[in-house]
């Protein structure tokens, strides 16, 4: 493993990819990017990112390589069926930094075990403003060694760094974060959909909480997009909040408990999601509620 300045390679450029990339380049590290649609990389050329044309050509002599994509399915497919894995050096460390459930990290764990390159797991948590100013949680588990040897990266992109000690933990923990996330975010449409009904000024809501133990930063920033009903461009797609419930309550059928609470939102998700607003903000969760109303 290279010491000073790793040379990382990222696997996708999305909402995340692209912004976290930029991050690390940023930080004078010789980053590589490789996206399916290449078009969507390109922009990060003029930030002294290299664009590569296929996943192995963009890992080949990488020390890190990142994946962000979208689910377990896609960085299991781009790290085998694309080649990335078999293309990556021996002393190369994979961190895996998607949000994709604690099935597939086990098994992507797993093949990079079969490899016998290192595997580090670390989702983040935040959507596209914390990562575009470098402002991301990283949570991070796996061989101290290779944990360090990503630290460049993490330190880059994130804000702090909460090292979890095994793979696995921080795939996990992430799904109880998301479990806060979703159930806040639907806790606000609600909250602003009953003032709305009862023929009150939904900012009251916003006055009532602020400065006291009931107060979230979040939910005034997803409640004023609510309010207003500007949901693009997306921060986070509600179509992947939707995948993010879903590898909530398989966590946690997995391990024998119901979270109706989570079922229901999940429910609220998919019915924004049928009406069109998968690619929108994962705010447009309140057009659920609010469609109904018109």
């Amino acid at each position: 493993m290279a010491e000073a300045r790793p040379t990382v390679a990222f696997l996708g450029t999305g909402i995340m990819g692209a912004p976290m990339a930029r991050n690390v380049a940023g930080a004078g590290l010789p980053v590589r990017a490789w996206n399916r649609t290449r078009e969507k990389a390109e922009p990060l050329a003029e930030h002294g990112v290299e664009i590569a044309d296929s996943a192995p050509a963009a890992v080949e002599g990488a020390d890190v390589v990142v994946t962000m994509l979208t689910d377990g399915d896609a960085v299991g497919n781009v790290m085998t069926e694309g080649g990335a894995l078999a293309a990556m050096g021996d002393d190369a460390v994979w961190a895996q930094m998607s949000t994709v459930g604690v099935a597939a990290a086990d098994r992507l764990a797993g093949l990079a075990a079969e490899r016998g390159v290192p595997f580090v797991d670390a989702p983040v948590l935040g959507t596209r403003q914390p990562a575009e100013q470098g402002q991301l949680v990283v949570l991070a588990g796996g061989p101290a060694e290779a944990v360090e040897h990503c630290r460049p990266v993490f330190d880059a992109v994130g804000s702090k760094t909460l090292e979890l000690g095994e793979a696995g933990k921080p795939t996990r923990l992430k799904l109880v974060l998301n479990t806060w996330v979703v159930g806040v975010v639907e806790n606000v449409a609600e909250a602003i959909a009953l003032a709305g009904a009862l023929d009150l000024d939904p900012r009251l809501f916003f006055q009532g909480i602020e400065g006291g133990a009931l107060d979230c930063g979040y939910a005034h920033l997803k409640g004023e997009l609510m309010i207003e009903e500007s949901f693009e461009p997306a921060a986070f797609p509600l179509r992947l909040a939707l995948k993010d419930a879903a590898l909530v309550l398989d966590a946690a059928g997995q391990a024998g408990l119901e979270l109706p609470l989570v079922e229901a939102v999940r429910a609220q998700f998919e019915r924004a999601t049928r009406e069109g607003h998968g690619d929108e903000d994962l705010a447009a969760a309140y057009e659920a509620i609010a469609a109904a109303r018109r």
